[in-house]
């Protein structure tokens, strides 16, 4: 990108980006800002990839979801954050359109249902799970759809007019199936465990096995990182409950040894 190096684009990474006062533009406008339980304008509308006209309300009510904001022709960053998103979702056991949809969509409102078939065309190839194709969708719309969604998730981008391109941060949002915000996940490549927990958490934790259920007990949701990091006291809760039912199964099995010898001695005699 002519304006933004290496550099920059890791500035714009970071997790919880939120540019400094004074910042040069057009820099200072961009971020990713955390609105926790905010519900999706679920009535706007837009063009799925077949260019057909829907609503957001079609990908929910069911399963959680999974939103990213991209914009299809992006030369670099949208790109490799798709790329990370899709090696982060073949690292979980859920599938997509099966225990979550994705619904991806571009924020540039010259883009159309061409684009948005090409991008889906790679994704679900390098995807490769049956299924996924009912699963997600790249949708394009207006721009005061786009406005509008973007800022009920606050994402915030803007248009450099001297690069020609989109200056943007990158990041996942995770959505209850009744369209609220869950959590964030921020940067180009997403841990498979926070993915995985952030799904759990937006579907209050119908989906995932006991083993998740207590690995989530382990992890807390920290919203400045948009991250999943150890929770000690979580730890030492499981550590403790494991203990208890260990200790609780050793005596029980030793009463009906000795019960068992009791029976075996009395009919001996």
């Amino acid at each position: 990108m002519k304006r933004f190096p290496v550099l920059a684009v890791l500035v714009l990474l970071t997790r919880g980006f939120h540019p400094q006062p004074g910042a040069p533009s057009p820099t200072r406008d961009v971020g990713f800002d955390q609105r926790l339980g905010a519900q999706l304008p679920l009535d706007l509308a837009f063009r799925d990839e077949a260019g057909r006209d829907v609503h957001l309300r079609d990908y929910f009510g069911r399963k959680p979801v999974l939103l990213s904001l991209v914009y299809y022709s992006c030369p670099m960053l949208c790109g490799l954050a798709t790329e990370g998103l899709v090696r982060s979702l073949k690292g979980i056991s859920f599938d997509v359109g099966r225990e979550f949809d994705v619904v991806t969509v571009s924020f540039d409102p010259r883009e159309g249902s061409k684009l948005a078939t090409e991008k889906r065309d790679g994704v679900l190839r390098a995807y490769g799970r049956p299924g996924a194709a009912d699963g997600w969708h790249f949708l394009t719309g207006t721009e005061a759809s786009i406005r509008e969604l973007t800022r009920a998730v606050g994402f915030r981008y803007v248009w450099d007019s001297e690069s020609q391109q989109f200056a943007h941060a990158t990041g996942v949002v995770t959505l209850t199936p009744h369209g609220k915000v869950a959590r964030y996940l921020f940067g180009i490549d997403y841990p498979s465990k926070d993915l995985r927990f952030g799904l759990m958490e937006a579907t209050s934790e119908r989906i995932g096995n006991l083993v998740d259920q207590l690995l989530l007990l382990c992890y807390h949701y920290d919203p400045k990182m948009g991250r999943y990091t150890p929770a000690v006291l979580g730890v030492l809760r499981v550590a403790a409950g494991l203990t208890v039912l260990f200790v609780g199964g050793g005596i029980v099995l030793a009463l009906r040894r000795e019960k068992r010898r009791a029976t075996e001695t009395k009919r001996a005699a």
